[in-house]
């Protein structure tokens, strides 16, 4: 399947790191690609040199994190002419990290990521409402339209470059570059439910609900269409963590 994820959600990926020197944040952000659909199976990482420029780090803070990476089978390096660093993940990867990532952390932690990550979305959607234009309207539908939610990966991927996309419209470099952070760090965790029917059914209808205000110039209807896909999916999540907890698996019931 061809990817549809805006230059945004790329920028999310390889935007430079806080706190530059870790090998290990370099292996989380590009784990939250792969997890998110943002960097496709198959294909071709930038450059280590180019990967060193993006995040701000040393080149060797690069080589260990793809060594991280390839020790959990996320990544393959092969050389020769068409050589690099290829992406190699599947959906029973990402159970896996998504599994690792709920046991270490608190439920009460996930809630407050939740909340924030709540907030940040309705501020969104809000200021989207409040700032597009008729065409910027018709653009979010066209490309709403054209979005595949039909399976788990494809909904991961189309509902995280919505919410890019919202955030553009929003108008507000701040409020796209919190959304921007937020959901490289946070939403691999928060789309879990996309893997569920129901949930991927849900978030769509509640998509073209925010669409619609948007298009209706209506800021309150939404920020409260953002509140409630966030308070459903963070209801999914921390369903999972529990289920997790007591040692079964992510979408028991």
């Amino acid at each position: 399947m061809e990817s549809r994820v805006g230059p945004g959600a790329r920028e999310a990926v390889f935007a430079q790191l806080a706190d530059a020197g870790r090998a290990e944040q370099v292996a989380q952000r590009l784990t939250d690609g792969i997890v998110l659909g943002v960097l496709d199976p198959g294909e071709r990482l930038p450059s280590e040199p180019e990967l060193a420029r993006r995040f701000g780090v040393a080149l060797i803070t690069v080589r260990e994190g793809l060594g991280i990476l390839r020790e959990a089978g996320l990544v393959e390096t092969r050389r020769g002419r068409d050589g690099g660093s290829f992406v190699v993940h599947d959906d029973a990867e990402h159970r896996t990290i998504i599994t690792a990532r709920l046991r270490a952390l608190a439920q009460v932690e996930l809630s407050d990521m939740a909340v924030y990550f709540g907030a940040i979305l309705a501020g969104v959607a809000e200021r989207a409402a409040e700032r597009a234009s008729d065409a910027d309207a018709e653009r979010l539908t066209a490309w709403l339209d054209a979005a595949d939610f039909s399976t788990a990966a494809a909904a991961r991927t189309n509902q995280g470059g919505f919410f890019l996309e919202l955030a553009v419209l929003s108008q507000s470099a701040r409020l796209v570059r919190e959304q921007i952070r937020l959901q490289a760090e946070f939403g691999p965790l928060l789309l879990l439910g996309l893997g569920d029917d129901h949930e991927r059914l849900e978030a769509s209808a509640v998509n073209r609900r925010i669409v619609r205000a948007v298009a209706a110039g209506r800021p309150g209807k939404a920020r409260e269409a953002a509140g409630a896909l966030v308070e459903s999916l963070a209801t999914y999540l921390l369903q999972a963590k529990a289920r997790v907890e007591r040692g079964g698996g992510l979408d028991e019931h």
